[in-house]
């Protein structure tokens, strides 16, 4: 299984917004963006600022994929 961020990357769009508008807004940096396009581990605490940001839930901005095995 991995986690996935694609609905985050969708929410932006839909809200009109680019990743470094993202970055600015809740405070996170262009290396945590870069992993959260890569689909890595993120802590808890930037994901919360993530949605306190969009105004979403965590399930909004994430899913977990289950492996094609």
């Amino acid at each position: 299984m991995k986690i996935s961020y694609n609905k985050l990357f969708k929410l932006l769009i839909d809200k009109n917004l680019k990743r470094k508008d993202l970055c600015k807004s809740a405070q996170i940096s262009d290396a945590t963006m870069a992993k959260l396009g890569k689909g890595a581990n993120i802590n808890t605490e930037i994901l919360v600022r993530i949605c306190e940001t969009l105004n979403c839930d965590i399930c909004d901005i994430m899913e977990i994929e289950k492996d094609e095995n």
